[in-house]
Formats: C-alpha cells, sequence, structure tokens
C-alpha cells in the first residue's frame, strides 16, 4: 500500500473521533455561558455576550444565586419538582420494567398486539393527547395536583421497550435455575433479574429523569400555584417578574440544571453500559 494511501485511510479513521469533539464542544459552550453568566454582575452578562469573555467571569461573585432565592420561592419550586420525578421516575422503574419483562419472557394471548402497541406509543407526542388528558385529569379534579403531574408519565412506551430491548438479552440459564427451586415469574424477577439489570435501571432512570424534569407544556396546563409548581414553570415565570435581570436567571438556570447533570455523573457508567447492550439487542 503506498504511503499517500495510508496516510488517507489514518485520516479518515480518525474522523470520527474528530467529529464527536466538535459535537462535544459545541454542546459544552451553552452550559459553560449560562455557568459563567450566573457568576458575573448582571451589567456584564449582556456586555460580555461575545467573545472568550462570554465564557469567562472576570469578576465571579454568588450574588444572582442569593438575588434567586431572595425574589423568588425557589426552594418550594425546586422541592416541587424533586417530589414529582421521584414519583415519575420510582413509579415508572416498577411498572415499566414488569411490562418489559412481562413482554420478553412471559407468553400470553395478545403479547403481539400489546408491544404493537407499545411500539406505535413510541412516536406519539406529548401534544397529541394533552388536550384529551387535561380534560380527563379535569374531570378527575386533579388540577393544580402533584398527582396530575405524575401518574400520566408514570408508564412509558420508551422505557417499557428499553427493559424489553434488554430483558431480551438475559440469561435464561439464571431464570431456570431459580425455577427448579420453585420460584414463580415475579420471584424469580425481583430476586433474580432485577439485581442483575443495574444497567437497564440506570439507562432508564436518566432517560426519564432527563424527561421528566424539563417538562414545561403539561405542567403550565395542568397547575395554577406555586404550591406544586416545577422548575420549568418556575423559571418561566421568573422571567417575566420586574426587573429583568439576566445573571439572575442564569443562575436559575444553573441550579435547574445542576441535578440532571449530578444524576448522570453518577449514573454515566451503568448508563454506557446499559445503552450499548441494548444496542446490540436483535
Amino acid at each position: 500500500m503506498s504511503s499517500g494511501r495510508l496516510r488517507a485511510r489514518r485520516l479518515l479513521g480518525g474522523l470520527p473521533a474528530v467529529v464527536i469533539t466538535a459535537a462535544a464542544v459545541l454542546w459544552l459552550l451553552p452550559i459553560v455561558f449560562i455557568l459563567a453568566a450566573s457568576l458575573k454582575p448582571d451589567s456584564l452578562v449582556l456586555a460580555e455576550a461575545s467573545g472568550w469573555r462570554a465564557l469567562w467571569p472576570g469578576r465571579p461573585s454568588l450574588q444572582n444565586y442569593a438575588d434567586v432565592l431572595d425574589r423568588t420561592a425557589f426552594g418550594r419550586i425546586f422541592l416541587n419538582s424533586v417530589i414529582i420525578n421521584i414519583g415519575i421516575v420510582g413509579g415508572g422503574l416498577v411498572v415499566n420494567s414488569m411490562a418489559g419483562y412481562a413482554l420478553a419472557r412471559l407468553r400470553f394471548r395478545g403479547r403481539a398486539l400489546v408491544l404493537g402497541i407499545v411500539l406505535v406509543l413510541l412516536v406519539v407526542p406529548l401534544e397529541a393527547i394533552a388536550v384529551p388528558l387535561f380534560y380527563q385529569v379535569t374531570v378527575l379534579g386533579g388540577r393544580d395536583t402533584y398527582w396530575a403531574q405524575i401518574l400520566p408519565f408514570v408508564a412509558n412506551a420508551f422505557s417499557i421497550y428499553l427493559f424489553y430491548s434488554f430483558f431480551l438479552g438475559f440469561p435464561k440459564e439464571l431464570e431456570e435455575a431459580a425455577r427448579i427451586d420453585g420460584a414463580g415469574p415475579l420471584r424469580t424477577f425481583v430476586e433474580i433479574v432485577v439485581p442483575n439489570s443495574g444497567p437497564a435501571f440506570a439507562s432508564v432512570t436518566i432517560v426519564t429523569f432527563l424527561l421528566s424534569w424539563g417538562l414545561y407544556l403539561w405542567p403550565l396546563m395542568i397547575t395554577s400555584s406555586t404550591h406544586v409548581r416545577p422548575l420549568p414553570l418556575g423559571i418561566a415565570v421568573f422571567r417575566t417578574l420586574p426587573p429583568l435581570q439576566w445573571g439572575d436567571i442564569m443562575a436559575f438556570a444553573v441550579m435547574m440544571v445542576a441535578p440532571g447533570v449530578l444524576l448522570f455523573l453518577v449514573l454515566q457508567r451503568w448508563f454506557v453500559a446499559g445503552i450499548a447492550t441494548v444496542g446490540v439487542k436483535r
């Protein structure tokens, strides 16, 4: 092989790494900008919105964070989001994992139909069902409550399919050994499958948390008071409060994004393993 062809092959081989690095930099730039802006005096946020100064606080200060806590009931709004997301993520892990396991392992009449419905629901956005769902919750008296923000999102087609794909490749030998010992499907699932499915549960936890933590449309439709208002709606309302201070808004945004970043950092090893495992399923 000629030296020219060898050099071309080396360049093409390194191209994916270059593309991934460039994409990572583009993804990180807005986050770095928000973090830097949250540490600047409000007068400098827009004045230094271009060039390298936008990504570096010349005189860092935590005053913007203190202003957010003084100007709004951030603690209450943050607690609302925590309660709502614990309900969605916790309930979803139980319901969706059991549904995914049933579709992957149990044989029952209508299984193919149920799986088909799950696949169809993967492409149905919340906006398509928001109005009838709003009417149903209103009839049940769920306006301005926690449960109205939790129950509609516990069962999730994407999470069910992710669990289903993972359980298809779960070693059947472990389940068969448990059944020889007299364990039924539920006991096998709880005592054998769940403890050995950490990557799948971590992946679903992160994906579900990020999707539910950033929900805006549904809380906007179903809530009307700070008592149950989550963070995405809270920052939208905070944006309208006078005086308009971009430093405070950036500080609010940082405190809103931080839990998702921390959760990903804690679970990233299992998340990558789970995605890699699901990716090789048939």
